[in-house]
């Protein structure tokens, strides 16, 4: 069964929630190990009774990591099937590294073009 629009867009809200919260509430992400049904439930995505949710936090061999048609079409198949596989990839990291001395000369370095009308460096 295909989402139409509507629900995929839900769809995709509702994973990003767990998603986002996986990554920034440890309690969340315990929760969504240890019940994941409660924890999806949480989020917005309502798996049916007696379903199977099983949690991948690698993804499998072939699938390319954070790819959002991935998991709809594991949603899809999970309405299907009963069978309910979410790809909750680990905690994106930010490359935290400081501004060179040359980077932050070429912000400090001013404004070559009027961004806003009240701007004044033109």
């Amino acid at each position: 069964m295909s989402l139409d629009p509507q629900q995929r867009a839900e769809f995709v809200n509702a994973y990003t929630r767990v998603l986002i919260s996986s990554w920034s509430d440890e309690a969340f992400a315990a929760r969504l190990q240890s019940d994941p049904k409660a924890a999806l439930a949480e989020a917005g995505l309502e798996v049916p009774e007696g379903s199977e949710v099983v949690i991948v936090t690698q993804a499998p061999e072939g699938h390319q990591e954070g790819n959002l048609d991935v998991q709809v079409g594991l949603w899809e198949i999970g309405v299907a099937t009963g069978r309910y596989e979410f790809h909750i990839p680990e905690t994106p990291t930010v490359d935290a590294a400081e501004l060179s001395e040359g980077d932050l000369s070429d912000v400090a370095a001013g404004c070559n073009y009027c961004c806003c009308p009240c701007c004044c460096c033109t």
